[in-house]
């Protein structure tokens, strides 16, 4: 698949250059993405420019606004197709990175992926309300793109950061009202909002990178099961 990489190339080449080996893997992302989409559902987006764009770029804007350390460890909760777990091992192999989701077929095609790649990732098959104690608060970063509303995604992904970590959620134009919405399930669940970052993704509208730091341990009641956290969100 021939990307339009100079519209990656020139958003991202102040914060996250992209060399020849990130370039290459990412088309072979786009071509595995794309054969695969035909036997499972990954993605409605199958076009260049919308993989490149909606996908890549979107993913690769956590850079601009998060600092991830060198050898940092991340869990991407609810990865689906790899996004933004993938595209940030792609731009940062230093990064220890875990992915999970809660479908087989999906780890299938992650496994997959992640090999010919030549990537070292971890997946998981499990849903995020089953975590397990070595899982608790066992990683520097948690991130999740597009899994649900703000208030529910905090239960699940915040458990699994340490304190002084980072759950980093990527949303889309309705970010801010999410934010408010969510204020008290984040520090019930012993987080505080460290910044909400905006920004235009170019043709294709408003995205929100919503930062919260893990300031004290999170109540071992949490998180609750999928019924509660959808029914009662905090």
């Amino acid at each position: 698949m021939n990307l339009p990489f100079e519209k990656i190339i020139e958003n991202c080449k102040d914060f996250c250059p992209l060399d020849d080996v990130a370039l290459k893997r990412l088309e072979k992302y786009a071509d595995l993405l794309v054969e695969w989409n035909e036997k499972i559902n990954l993605t409605a987006i199958v076009d260049p420019e919308g993989i490149a764009v909606k996908h890549f770029l979107d993913c690769l804007m956590i850079f601009k606004y998060i600092d991830i350390p060198k050898g940092a460890s991340v869990i991407d909760i609810g990865t689906g197709a790899g996004f933004p777990g993938v595209v940030i091992k792609i731009a940062r192999p230093d990064i220890k990175l875990t992915l999970m989701d809660s479908l087989q077929k999906r780890i299938n095609f992650l496994d997959t992926l992640c090999s010919e790649l030549g990537l070292e990732v971890t997946t998981v098959h499990s849903r995020a309300e089953d975590i397990t104690p070595k899982q608790r608060e066992g990683y520097d970063f948690a991130v999740a793109r597009a899994v649900a509303n703000m208030r529910v995604l905090t239960e699940y992904c915040l458990p699994y950061v340490k304190v002084g970590g980072s759950f980093v959620a990527m949303k889309g134009s309705t970010a801010t009202e999410e934010v408010k919405d969510s204020i008290k399930a984040i520090a019930t669940l012993g987080g505080k909002l460290e910044a909400e970052d905006l920004f235009e993704l170019p043709e294709f509208g408003g995205r929100g990178i919503i930062n919260v730091k893990k300031i004290s341990q999170t109540p071992t009641k949490y998180p609750r099961n999928s019924g509660k956290i959808s029914k009662q969100p905090l």
